[in-house]
């Protein structure tokens, strides 16, 4: 089966916070060559270094590194999907349901996934949960391992 990244994984792996060297190890346990990103990752990933850099939590440097090696991993081992209308439909189907609890943006990497029957996989436990309860095959990849 693909694996979906959302957002949080690939800005840990890509990035070095506390949490990278138990992601990038788990991400090597993967087969690289199963893992699925989207428009929306790209999107989300570029607004997370802004603010990284705007907070002076990294320096422009690590974020036109991160940057350089996002767009080198899309052309040589990761697989990017469009975001299509029917994905932002679905997303907001999922957040209609009131009981979950999602955020857009999470709800949005859940539609594509699904759509794609890939399993989403995330450090947000919330929306891991919540993707579950929607019928949504998901892995809560927790940072320590």
């Amino acid at each position: 089966m693909k694996l979906y990244l959302d957002t949080s994984l690939v800005v840990t792996a890509l990035i070095m916070e506390p949490s990278s060297a138990a992601i990038v190890e788990w991400l090597e346990r993967q087969n690289s060559h199963r893992f699925v990103i989207s428009d929306w990752v790209v999107a989300e990933f570029s607004a997370a270094l802004s603010v990284k850099l705007r907070s002076n939590r990294i320096y422009a440097e690590a974020q036109e590194r991160a940057l350089a090696r996002l767009a080198d991993l899309i052309t040589s081992e990761f697989e990017c999907l469009p975001v299509t209308r029917e994905h932002f439909r679905q997303a907001a189907a999922f957040c209609n349901r009131s009981f979950v609890g999602l955020r857009a943006g999470d709800a949005l990497h859940l539609a594509i996934a699904a759509s794609s029957t890939l399993k989403l996989c995330t450090r947000d436990r919330l929306q891991a949960e919540a993707g579950a309860g929607l019928g949504v095959l998901t892995e809560f990849v927790p940072s320590l391992p």
